[in-house]
């Protein structure tokens, strides 16, 4: 079941729709005698060389989005640490307390980065308030008995976090360019259309019934690279199968450990 759910994110309506385009397109110039043997590098360079570049780029924005998430974890939990193991008397309602704000930060990265960008500017700032909560309760160790040295380790250890934060925001804010996006759509639909004439013409050397493998299988791949770098544009959306999952329960229920 999950793998015709994988197909399906590929191969979907709007690929369903294009064939047919293609396909009718081929039948009315065999109807009315149009063919021509028009070049294959044509396709390849207006359409599959550039979804492939954003393919590329969606991937490594991906990539590091992920290392990111994993260099917030961790100094996140290296600050847990040093709220439960540095302090002479580490007492339970401290532990709790920073528990409770690196759930809230967690939990306010996974509402900023599901979100629609239109509701970026208000769920960016219950992330950065979680910050604020955070860089007090460092100061409020000093007065627990930890050391100004390790205070100040724990300070770094909270600006590499908010560093990796504002990275994974610009991937998130910043996606392939809109004029980019607007023309792959277009070849996409036009091209197999356009191609109508070769297809008629190469249906000449296939038999009967065959003759619609070719303008199927065009289109077939175009959509589907262009579904894949749709997947991979937003590594935060949870609509792919290869989405970042900020998984803040999870992370919390294990700092114990």
């Amino acid at each position: 079941m999950g793998q015709l759910r994988q197909i399906a994110t590929v191969v979907n309506l709007k690929a369903v729709v294009v064939a047919a385009l293609a396909c009718g397109s081929m039948l009315l110039c065999r109807t009315y005698g149009l063919t021509a043997d028009f070049p294959l590098t044509l396709m390849a360079t207006a359409v599959i060389f550039p979804i492939v570049f954003s393919i590329g780029g969606a991937y490594k924005r991906r990539e590091a989005a992920l290392d990111k998430y994993g260099g917030i974890k961790a100094h996140g939990r290296a600050i847990y640490f040093a709220a439960r193991d540095w302090l002479e008397e580490s007492d339970t309602a401290t532990r709790d307390r920073i528990k409770g704000l690196m759930g809230d930060l967690f939990v306010s990265c996974r509402a900023l980065f599901t979100a629609p960008l239109n509701q970026m500017a208000t769920r960016e700032e219950a992330v950065y308030r979680n910050f604020s909560e955070l860089s007090l309760f460092i100061k409020g160790l000093r007065h627990q008995g930890l050391a100004s040295g390790e205070v100040s380790r724990c300070n770094q250890y909270l600006s590499k976090m908010i560093v990796y934060f504002e990275t994974m925001k610009h991937i998130y804010q910043y996606r392939t360019p809109v004029t980019l996006r607007a023309y792959s759509d277009i070849f996409i639909l036009v091209l197999p259309i356009l191609y109508g004439p070769y297809f008629a013409e190469i249906a000449k050397d296939f038999s009967v019934g065959l003759e619609y493998l070719m303008p199927v299988l065009f289109s077939l791949i175009l959509v589907g690279l262009d579904n894949i770098q749709h997947h991979l544009e937003n590594p935060f959306d949870q609509v792919g199968e290869d989405d970042v999952v900020i998984n803040a329960e999870k992370f919390v229920a294990r700092l114990e450990l």
